[in-house]
């Protein structure tokens, strides 16, 4: 639609500013959540303005709202996915993991493999980011006495996490948008699989001609499963079997099923609560600390689901709103029709997925995801997977593309830095270009209109 002059490059110009600042968190110490979300409103208004203008100010409402609806879906999709897996991270489950693999007597090389093939398969279940930060950690604990060796094991943990997690709804948050968006079925998504793990095998067998044979130098420890920790495992995976049974044989979107696990892991939170709170209570005129006892001696509190909703990403929720009503706005002035046209009509789908997939390390997948689903242009099931493979996987070529790239900087600070990764961009790209051809090979039956 044609708009005021003023009106379409100010609201450009209010989520670019908002996105520089996202870029700049670490350097302002600036929570990525608060620019966006003050640029999502100031661009409704501006929407609103030109509705109103054009005599269709009872639209805005309706558009918003539409916006709105998709992102409460995936808020609560990702609430309940996040409580379980802070569950299983306070209840030691991955720490036993890690304990197990650092006190294995295995060569620096085969450690570097076996942390790579953990991370691919664990993020389709557990999402990028935690597995980035759960393998990124053991990566470090490992290997940290050789500096070359642990730069290149996050390296591939990077990939590895961003890989496995295109090809699972529940990988990534790209995925996620897509499978509730009702393009592509929860089964379609495993095609991708043989693609994710080219585009991860490539850079990882380069990279490890680079990785040492010696023995591995670390100090082994033990780590026990807190009470509960496997039923809340099982609980878990419960949940997933029963949104995805819910959504392919009643078409109920996946936030529901999610939601019901939620409720489930509440209610047994209720009764672990009660059994550790007497297990604490029996312990307390105990001369020797309790096997629940924390660091230092000091007593730890009995398990509540209310401590394990405080370490819920907030900032990375309220950022997802933020970004997605921003461009739910630019959709509604226009501009997304317009790119639309530009690339998809003009260059070809295949060539403007590749397109997004690239700048995806340099921008992020979820904004250009949701730009592309707002955009809705008409793609086979084969080309709407190529976008999820490419922007899957496109956020590993560089550090910051990437939740995954930007938590392992953080936890391996002074080792693990955007140069250190750009060295290996020429490495996944090169994984990247050939994950591409090979869903291309593969799949070409799912390209027919």
């Amino acid at each position: 639609m044609a708009s005021t002059f003023w009106i379409g490059p100010a609201i450009l110009l209010i989520f670019c500013a908002a996105y520089a600042l996202v870029f700049a968190e670490e350097k302002l110490d600036l929570r990525k959540s608060k620019p966006v979300m003050i640029a999502a409103g100031l661009i409704w208004i501006l929407v609103a303005i030109e509705f109103d203008r054009q005599g269709r100010a009872a639209e805005v409402g309706d558009r918003l709202r539409h916006v709105l609806l998709e992102y409460t879906e995936l808020f609560l999709f990702l609430l309940s996915a996040m409580s379980f897996v802070n569950t299983l991270v306070e209840r030691n489950v991955f720490e036993v993991l890690r304990a197990k693999l650092t006190s294995a007597r295995l060569s620096t090389r085969s450690i570097f493999w076996i942390i790579g093939f953990i991370a691919f398969f664990l993020s389709p279940i557990a999402d990028n980011l935690t597995t980035a930060l759960v393998m990124g950690t053991v990566a470090i604990a490992t290997l940290g006495h050789n500096k070359k060796a642990t730069v290149g094991a996050l390296i591939s943990v990077v990939v590895a996490a961003n890989s496995g997690g295109a090809f699972s709804p529940f990988g990534d948050i790209t995925t996620l948008m897509i499978w509730q968006m009702g393009t592509v079925h929860f089964g379609q998504f495993f095609v991708l699989f043989i693609p994710s793990l080219v585009s991860w095998l490539i850079p990882a067998a380069i990279i490890s001609f680079t990785i040492p044979r010696e023995m591995a130098h670390t100090e082994a420890y033990k780590a026990n499963v807190r009470k509960g920790g496997y039923v809340v495992a099982g609980l878990f995976l419960a949940t997933i079997t029963i949104t995805v049974l819910l959504n392919h044989t009643l078409h109920l979107p996946p936030f529901l099923g999610m939601m019901m696990g939620l409720g489930g892991l509440n209610v047994y939170s209720y009764f672990l609560h009660r059994a550790e709170d007497r297990m604490l209570a029996n312990s307390q005129h105990s001369p020797t600390l309790s096997p629940q006892s924390g660091e230092n001696g000091k007593r730890r509190r009995p398990f509540s689901i209310f401590n394990i909703l405080e370490k819920i990403e907030w900032d990375t929720l309220l950022f997802f709103y933020g970004i997605m009503l921003s461009i739910g706005g630019i959709g509604a002035i226009g501009y997304l029709d317009v790119l639309s046209k530009s690339l998809y009509t003009g260059l070809g789908a295949t060539t403007a997925n590749t397109f997004f997939g690239v700048l995806a390390a340099i921008v992020g997948n979820l904004p250009l995801t949701f730009a592309v689903i707002t955009m809705n242009p008409v793609m086979s099931l084969g080309q709407w997977l190529l976008l999820t493979l490419t922007q899957g996987v496109g956020g590993s070529m560089l550090a910051t593309g990437s939740a995954a790239g930007v938590a392992l900087m953080g936890i391996g600070r002074g080792t693990y830095t955007f140069t250190s990764h750009l060295k290996w961009t020429w490495a996944i790209t090169l994984g990247f270009i050939v994950s591409i051809v090979v869903h291309l090979f593969l799949n070409q039956a799912l390209f027919a209109k």
